[in-house]
């Protein structure tokens, strides 16, 4: 049995990967679904990065979690790369689904399209709390490609506000992710669009970790929801020894 803590993405919950927990606790494992600091509905909008990797750094230790395979999504790339630099001997592996991978130094908003920051930055400013929502075209074609219309807008309904500062809020590390003497896995989607696939997430992003296991798998940005049962088997493949 194995310990996965999956760290959801930007404008999500930890109860949004619930369906894809599901699969992997019924193949023998432990499954932790947190939900970061910033992202609870209730907590403030003014969360920086710092203190999102904190949340999850205190989720391990107030659990007493080691051993642990951890997975970030998206922007929760973000996280498990500052937890790993933080806490490495709680973690066994680390996996990045679609996610970013940053060196020190840098913030998401380095690594997205100058289109993406023009629109965070216009809808953070209209913002009373700095906080960031993602248009629904954007979700809808980008996003979540690869599922019905329907399913699309029942996955938008669920998310919530983003505090931008975690865009924007450069990562301190004592040492990038290829230096990290942990194993690595990276998933790539293959119709994710979310980000254009001429700046995409693999091959540009995952290289970044050194010595990488890749599993790949068709699907969008959102899979979790198109299907999670698929992503399921994806985690465990990308998470065995």
């Amino acid at each position: 049995m194995s310990t996965y803590v999956l760290v959801h993405g930007a404008w999500h919950t930890g109860e949004l990967f619930e369906d894809v927990a599901r699969p992997i606790r019924e193949a023998g494992h432990e499954v932790h679904c947190p939900t970061i600091a910033g992202n609870a509905p209730g907590d403030p909008r003014t969360t920086g990065l710092d203190a999102a990797i904190a949340s999850i750094v205190s989720y391990l230790e107030d659990n007493d979690l080691d051993d642990v395979i951890l997975l970030g999504h998206s922007y929760g790339g973000m996280v498990i790369t500052g937890t790993a630099d933080r806490c490495p001997e709680r973690i066994r592996r680390l996996i990045y689904w679609n996610a970013f991978v940053p060196n020190d130094g840098e913030a998401l908003n380095d690594m997205v399209p100058p289109h993406y920051v023009a629109l965070f930055d216009g809808v953070s400013a209209a913002s009373p709390d700095n906080s960031v929502m993602l248009p629904y075209p954007i979700w809808r074609e980008a996003f979540i490609n690869d599922a019905p219309g329907e399913l699309a807008q029942a996955a938008f309904d669920k998310l919530n506000a983003h505090p931008y500062a975690t865009f924007t809020e450069a990562i301190r590390l004592s040492r990038n992710p290829a230096e990290m003497d942990l194993p690595k896995s990276f998933i790539n989607c293959t119709e994710d669009t979310a980000l254009p696939q001429s700046l995409g997430w693999h091959p540009r992003l995952s290289e970044k970790l050194g010595l990488f296991r890749l599993v790949q798998i068709p699907g969008s940005h959102e899979l979790c929801f198109s299907d999670p049962a698929a992503l399921a088997q994806a985690i465990l493949a990308a998470g065995r020894d």
